[in-house]
């Protein structure tokens, strides 16, 4: 039996709300240097993905085609996503952030027939021998040079505007998607999205935050821009880097909330400090914007304490917990974690990310690094204490592509059919139902007298005012296991200051019994984080560091 997808979300707004506009892209500079920007109604973004469906099925692609789609954030690319929807064709989508040698891994795993891409994607994919052995058919969005291969626009100019096209009908458990983790904590793999996923995905937001049709909303990252119409939202396409959410101009931002009236927004953690200190240092206030959704990473309650006096008591700022393998899994609010949790944070209880979302069934099982074959198998944690975190529901995926050992480790039958995902975090439910959130599993430091987790950790540390951020990592030294806390200094520090912070953060760590066992503390320049988010650190490559250092 078939059922909804997101091309068929996106037909349905058309009929609905037609002449309303679904996105606004930016366009270079009008005579003022501001940004200009080109918009696409939902009833031309309906007839410009029948369009590209079209002119992509005569081009040889069809149902179940893998096809890499390496496009802007942009009018193509919504299209383009949709039509591909459209035919049930299958887009791989990759985080260009994830670095070169990472990517040519991934498209070779796909093994993808199809490849839509910019030019600058096109150079790269020639140079680079991006998925040479499976590729048959190349489209270009820009330029065609000399890879050769279809012209996108060229094969669209011949096709009428209002040439209909019928969606093929899919099945909710049909593979819509392929989606690359960014290998943030972890090598990159495929996660493999049904149409069901996504559509849960789609009303778990909807109802969570309330959203509306018409609302106008400021996405900074591509997967949320998609939604966006989906949901019968007014996506406004930031004149940003996707690929460096943390270096965008605050400036933009500002001025693209403010020209467009815009009630919704998507940032990353490491986007909402830059805003939030832009903002406090030009006295800016947003009061359009009536929610906030930051995501990617925990975001620290001063940047919360920050941002939140640039809005208006109406408008609230959501943290919700996931990854890309399930989202969302739970919520909190700004609200709640000024108010309460915070304080407990820094104590070193972890971080609340709130009550599990309605859909999800979230359970606590003792920590095993080894895989679980059935959920007879899996023993659970009582209320209180620290285990691995799984879900299962709707919007929970069931597969990495072309991974069957990573997805058996990852993944837990139960007797009734069910997936459960594990979600590779540790945490525990208080007396309340809510989650606190307590780090990675294979970031967990095992000492001989006690097993340390690095957000408890890192947040004693986190309250002295010289650090910017820190970073638990375990080295084996003399034969034993031993804790060492990095700590990124605030740029104002000087080396003359190190001895004296040094020995007040030794103080604070032995004061509270979460942190008694370490005793070495070490400063680097700028930790490793990754590009998507700039919010999570490459613990794998501070520890060889300190090393190194201790040396």
């Amino acid at each position: 039996m078939s059922v909804e997808t997101i091309a068929s979300r996106i037909r349905q707004m058309a009929a609905q709300q037609g002449h309303a506009v679904a996105i606004y892209c930016p366009h270079g500079h009008d005579s003022a240097g501001r940004v200009a920007y080109t918009h696409d109604t939902f009833l031309q973004l309906e007839q410009n993905s029948n369009r590209y469906a079209i002119a992509l099925e005569r081009m040889g692609i069809t149902r179940g085609m893998r096809t890499v789609l390496m496009v802007t954030p942009s009018a193509d690319f919504f299209a383009l996503t949709i039509a591909l929807f459209k035919i049930g064709a299958v887009p791989v989508l990759v985080d260009p952030g994830m670095g070169v040698k990472n990517l040519k891994v991934c498209l070779a795993e796909a093994e993808p027939e199809a490849f839509i891409g910019m030019a600058k994607a096109q150079v790269a994919r020639l140079i680079l021998g991006w998925a040479k052995t499976s590729l048959r058919i190349i489209i270009s969005t820009g330029p065609r040079w000399l890879w050769g291969g279809y012209h996108l626009a060229q094969a669209v100019s011949y096709i009428p505007m209002n040439r209909p096209y019928n969606i093929a009908p899919c099945e909710a458990d049909e593979t819509a998607a392929i989606l690359f983790t960014s290998g943030s904590t972890g090598v990159p793999k495929g996660v493999v999205y049904h149409h069901g996923n996504f559509i849960a995905q789609i009303d778990a937001l909807q109802t969570l935050y309330a959203i509306q049709p018409g609302d106008i909303d400021l996405p900074t990252f591509p997967l949320f821009a998609l939604f966006a119409p989906a949901l019968g939202m007014t996506a406004v396409i930031p004149d940003m880097d996707f690929t460096q959410p943390g270096k965008a101009d605050p400036r933009r931002l500002v001025a693209a909330i403010e020209a467009f009236g815009v009630q919704s927004m998507f940032g990353s953690p490491a986007l909402i400090r830059n805003l939030a200190a832009y903002g406090q240092a030009q006295g800016i206030t947003l009061p359009t914007l009536k929610r906030v959704i930051s995501a990617g990473a925990p975001v620290p309650a001063d940047v919360l304490a920050q941002f939140t006096p640039m809005l208006t008591q109406d408008c609230t700022v959501y943290t919700p917990y996931g990854a890309t393998e399930a989202l969302p899994v739970c919520s909190i609010s700004s609200a709640e974690i000024l108010g309460e949790t915070a304080a407990y944070t820094a104590q070193g209880h972890g971080v609340c990310v709130g009550k599990p979302v309605t859909g999800i069934e979230l359970r606590i099982i003792a920590i095993d690094d080894g895989e679980l074959a059935s959920w007879n198998d899996v023993p659970s944690v009582e209320d209180g204490n620290i285990g691995e975190i799984t879900v299962h529901g709707a919007q929970v995926t069931h597969s990495y592509y072309q991974r069957e050992a990573s997805t058996a480790l990852a993944k837990i039958p139960d007797e009734n059919a069910n997936i459960w995902h594990r979600m590779g975090d540790l945490g525990y439910r208080d007396e309340q139902g809510r989650i606190w959130f307590c780090g990675r599993k294979s970031h967990r430091v095992t000492l001989p007298e006690q097993t340390l987790y690095t957000i408890p950790c890192e947040a004693v540390f986190n309250q002295h005012d010289a650090v910017f951020r820190s970073a638990l990592v375990g080295i084996a030294r003399d034969g034993q296991a031993q804790a060492v806390m990095c700590i990124e200094l605030q740029p104002c520090i000087k080396p003359a200051e190190h001895a004296n912070i040094r020995r007040e953060l030794l103080e604070l760590a032995h004061s509270n019994p979460v942190t008694t066992s370490i005793d070495t503390v070490l400063f680097h320049p700028s930790f490793p984080v990754d590009i998507r988010h700039n919010a999570k650190i490459f613990r794998e490559k501070l520890a060889p560091w300190a090393v190194e250092a201790l040396a």
